[in-house]
């Protein structure tokens, strides 16, 4: 008799926080636009409990914040806070990947080469969603074989962070083509083992989404 297989259950709140966070790092839900719970109840035609519950979460992540009112809205960072997400990239990923680099065997570098086709074909898709899953995908391999636990936790906080930055830099920039040139780069350092010239590398691929991102939000805010 066949043995049934244990199927990972989501519960309702994670649902409809994993929902939220896309609509988030997506731009459909625009930064600092006020959350209204009783729409979103309907939307998800569930209770308010829920939705609170994901709210939380949200806010627990920095994606969302509540107000003692229970109020809430989509986090609106300042340009020095965006500038410091950035920065923060930078002190993690250099370290870690400079770590990484003398330890990593070919499996490591096969499973690089792996999510690099995967996020081409999002590219040639103009699949944003799926290219920004990818990207911190590819870069968390780069550095897998440092084994830094404790600076990956933390790393993992800033990219939810960075996230919608990234993507609105791959899509209202028109930054395919450059990303994919370093993205394949990295990895080619990385193989001769390479470790100044890919730290260096890496330091001037976030240090320039940093600087073309912070010009068009400077701008659009202006706009507005």
């Amino acid at each position: 008799m066949p043995r049934t297989r244990a199927i990972p259950r989501q519960s309702l709140p994670e649902v409809i926080t994993n929902d939220l966070r896309e609509r988030i790092l997506s731009g459909e839900m625009a930064e600092g636009e006020t959350i209204r719970q009783e729409a979103l109840a309907e939307d998800y035609d569930v209770s308010r409990m829920p939705i609170r519950e994901a709210l939380k979460r949200l806010d627990a992540e920095g994606l969302v914040q509540l107000t003692n009112n229970r109020g809430a809205s989509v986090t609106k960072h300042s340009l020095s806070e965006i500038g410091e997400i950035f920065d923060l990239r930078v002190l993690l990923e250099v370290d870690l990947f400079q770590r990484a680099i003398p330890q990593m065997a070919e499996a490591d570098f096969i499973e690089c080469d792996r999510i690099l086709d995967e996020m081409e074909k999002s590219y040639d898709a103009y699949d944003v969603g799926r290219w920004g899953s990818l990207n911190n995908e590819y870069h968390m391999a780069l550095y897998a074989a440092a084994g830094r636990g404790l600076s990956n936790e933390i790393l993992q906080r800033v990219n939810v962070q960075s996230d919608r930055y990234v993507r609105m830099h791959l899509s209202v920039m028109e930054q395919r083509e450059p990303a994919k040139k370093d993205h394949r780069e990295l990895l080619s350092l990385a193989r001769d083992g390479r470790v100044e010239d890919a730290c260096a590398l890496l330091t001037r691929h976030i240090q320039r989404t940093k600087d073309q991102l912070l010009e068009m939000v400077i701008a659009t805010r202006k706009s507005e």
